[in-house]
């Protein structure tokens, strides 16, 4: 049986905290009794996502860019710090690798003088556009070393090479997982990823943008399974060698969620066909034959439902906005 509860309080770091996944981790960490010090440089990260959070005395937000180092003890160290979606970042790609890279050899020091274990969120992308279907750990990836997604794809492959260097030679405790599509509550409308691009379309009343003929695949994990998994992994009570791919096995092509998006909302819009980006994946699925074994872990919520508490989230946040409204009124 696999035992979530710390043995004693701990003090746990999570860089890119107010982010999405990582607010979804805070509160995942301070439901089971940690105090958290929570790092963000608000990029895409917003302070929204912790607000209830920030009440709490057992925890700390501050502002920082994880490309400076700073010092703070803790007994764990989450690094999730990095703009995820494209759009994102590839608007200043230089800081991005710098994070990807000098982040994490600015936590994994920290990490090294506290004795803390150093859990780094790398990402599927580490496959590129892969030649392997489903993707194992196993497999080195197919990437385009000087592409448009360059910044994050080798600058999540370095981040690898310098953890699993650490290891060997540095004395580090670390560990590593490999992170695929994930979706949920608090994701950005606008930061141009596929699942928060067609629910704001559709709740909206625009047209949804296929890219290339949607024929394109990719697996969606939910944002409470995801943490599930980074949670155990950290706390693993046995050595866990080797990259971990945490996501969702279920395969399903980019036309296959625009029209299940439709369907949920009811909104029957049309779909737009727009050129295929530069390198973007041909195919996207995880092989979790690793999780399972190492962590008894695997995803639960099935994409429907998962999608249903994503738009009922997004339908609120633009509603607050008053963009709802708004567009209410131009279409009448």
């Amino acid at each position: 049986m696999y035992s979530s509860t710390p043995a004693k309080r701990k003090r746990v770091i999570v860089t890119g905290g107010a982010g999405f996944v990582g607010s979804h981790l805070c509160d995942r960490l301070a439901a089971e009794n940690y105090s958290i010090i929570c790092i963000d440089n608000l990029q895409t990260g917003s302070y929204r996502n912790i607000t209830d959070l920030a009440l709490r005395s057992d925890f700390e937000f501050h502002t920082h860019d994880v490309i400076t180092p700073f010092e703070v003890e803790a007994d764990q160290y989450y690094n999730l710090a990095c703009a995820a979606s494209p759009q994102r970042y590839q608007a200043d790609p230089l800081h991005t690798f710098k994070t990807c890279v000098i982040g994490v050899m600015n936590g994994l020091d920290l990490a090294r003088r506290h004795k803390a274990r150093f859990l780094h969120a790398s990402t599927s992308e580490i496959y590129g556009d892969p030649l392997q279907h489903p993707q194992t750990e196993s497999y080195w990836g197919h990437v385009n070393p000087i592409g448009v997604r360059a910044c994050y794809d080798e600058g999540k492959r370095a981040a690898e090479t310098v953890i699993f260097d650490a290891l060997r030679f540095g004395g580090a405790e670390a560990r590593v997982c490999r992170i695929f599509n994930t979706y949920g509550p608090r994701m950005d409308p606008y930061d141009g990823r596929v699942v928060s691009n067609f629910i704001r379309q559709a709740l909206m009343g625009e047209a949804l943008t296929v890219f290339g003929d949607g024929s394109q695949t990719r697996s969606f994990c939910y944002v409470d399974d995801l943490v599930e998994g980074l949670y155990r992994l950290m706390n693993a009570p046995h050595d866990v060698d080797g990259p971990v791919n945490l996501g969702n096995p279920g395969e399903f092509t980019v036309l296959e969620l625009a029209e299940t998006v439709n369907d949920l909302i009811g909104s029957h819009i049309d779909i737009e066909f727009l050129p295929l980006p530069q390198d973007d994946p041909k195919c996207r699925r995880p092989d979790v034959s690793k999780a399972r074994r190492e962590l008894d872990w695997e995803p639960r919520v099935d994409l429907k439902e998962g999608l249903r508490r994503t738009i009922d989230y997004l339908d609120d946040l633009l509603s607050a906005e008053g963009l709802r409204d708004r567009h209410s009124q131009d279409a009448a």
